[in-house]
């Protein structure tokens, strides 16, 4: 359906690059595509099956009846909306640009930060780099009013378009102005994502990672100026964040979905949760800090249970606390594995039953491997400097059984572990 109702960008000292201007459709094409005659486009094509082969043709097509920049925006539009249905619920009715997409939060990311907003009592936030609204309109979403700031005319544009689509075009303003000229304006609270790539238009190099929060685009040190005025927040960051970099009266967050460590975030004000560093396990949103058990764990020999901890888990140095609840030790102190007598059901950790460990030496592994009729294993490892893949090759497998090998140390010594996933394990 189209949007009913869309927000104006207010300008506030907009300027933008002649890349910038590359990489993106212009105003018109933006317009044509929120017209009636636009969304018969995206209407139709949102039957096509979109694929390298088809695409040539296509264009071809619609460049018969509709100008080349509105046929390319139907097009780009039709192709993003369908990436993005692996982040957004209402993708198929959404309007992306391909850097706002890869930036935009995933749905239910923003969600879960956008209640910790909520039920801090956060009732107007400034989203500061709103991209193309991810997380603007799950603060909406939430009940906070939404100053959407971007530099970009196109983002804070579709912004407003997307909050349409959801139902909560009310409370979001775009504002289009440069975070790095901007004062910093009235609101219960802030939110910060930075673009932690390099890149955007079609001249540029390849997009990198930045890793440092000083390269950061805009840096990190952005907030100092806003924190005087909105002491409540939060920042998105990358998950591989150096903890040398973490301002020391914030809170980390570090959230896994589905497994895969996504993101970190910063805390401020009365946004922080008492802890100092927090690991939270999205869909289910169970969550472990600092404050959950000893700051330490002591090591020890295999017993009969592994824990493989969740990246989260990792990244916000609580494998000790995981240890604490499920009565486990480490097997290294310098890796993280634990290891336990009995197993128990934890969202943190994937667990294994150990059926063998000895100190590694291939011959004896083959060895053992060529007992047990193994012919495929699945080969783990944390503090190994093996290559699985030529190991693997080394092994010369030839059985019918299945293993999961975990090439690792136990109190400094290299140290091989043959385990089974323990069924009952997830949580």
């Amino acid at each position: 359906m189209p949007p009913t109702k869309t927000s104006r960008p207010t300008t506030i000292g907009w300027s933008r690059s002649g890349a910038e201007r590359r990489a993106l459709m212009d105003a018109d094409d933006f317009r044509f595509l929120l017209s009636p005659a636009g969304q018969a486009a995206l209407a139709e094509l949102a039957g096509e099956p979109l694929t390298p082969d088809t695409h040539l043709a296509l264009a071809a097509r619609l460049r018969v009846s509709l100008p080349p920049g509105a046929a390319n925006a139907v097009l780009e539009t039709a192709l993003l909306r369908r990436r993005a249905a692996r982040k957004f619920s209402r993708a198929a009715e959404m309007y992306f640009t391909r850097d706002g997409l890869e930036q935009a939060t995933a749905e239910p990311l923003a969600a879960h930060r956008a209640r910790r907003f909520a039920a801090a009592g956060a009732t107007t936030v400034a989203d500061l780099g709103c991209g193309i609204g991810g997380d603007a309109l799950a603060l909406a979403a939430a009940g906070a009013r939404v100053l959407a700031i971007d530099r970009e005319w196109l983002h804070t544009a579709m912004a407003g378009a997307n909050a349409a689509v959801y139902g909560v075009a009310d409370r979001l303003l775009p504002v289009r102005a440069d975070l790095l000229e901007l004062p910093p304006l009235p609101a219960g609270a802030f939110f910060f994502d930075p673009a932690r790539r390099t890149g955007g238009g079609p001249h540029d190099a390849p997009a990198r990672r930045l890793r440092s929060v000083d390269a950061y685009q805009p840096p990190l040190s952005l907030i100092d100026a806003w924190r005087l005025r909105v002491p409540h927040g939060a920042v998105k960051v990358s998950p591989g964040i150096d903890y040398a970099e973490l301002p020391p009266d914030a809170e980390v967050e570090f959230v896994s979905f589905e497994g895969e460590v996504r993101e970190g975030v910063l805390w401020f004000g009365d946004l922080r949760d008492g802890a100092r560093r927090r690991a939270t396990l999205l869909p289910a949103g169970d969550t472990l800090s600092d404050a959950d058990g000893p700051p330490e764990a002591s090591a020890g020999p295999p017993r009969a249970y592994l824990y493989e901890p969740d990246g989260a888990v990792i990244r916000a140095h609580l494998v000790a606390q995981l240890a604490g609840r499920l009565e486990a030790t480490l097997l290294d102190p310098a890796i993280a594995y634990l290891t336990a007598g009995a197993a128990q059901v934890t969202p943190f950790a994937r667990c294994f039953r150990i059926e063998d460990a000895f100190p590694f030496q291939l011959k004896r592994l083959r060895q053992e491997l060529r007992r047990r009729d193994v012919g495929q294993a699945t080969i783990k490892k944390r503090g190994s400097p093996l290559d699985p893949d030529d190991l693997r090759r080394a092994l010369r497998l030839r059985g019918s059984t299945h293993v999961i090998l975990f090439l690792t140390q136990v109190m400094g010594q290299p140290t091989v572990i043959i385990a089974q996933p323990w069924p009952d394990a997830v949580g």
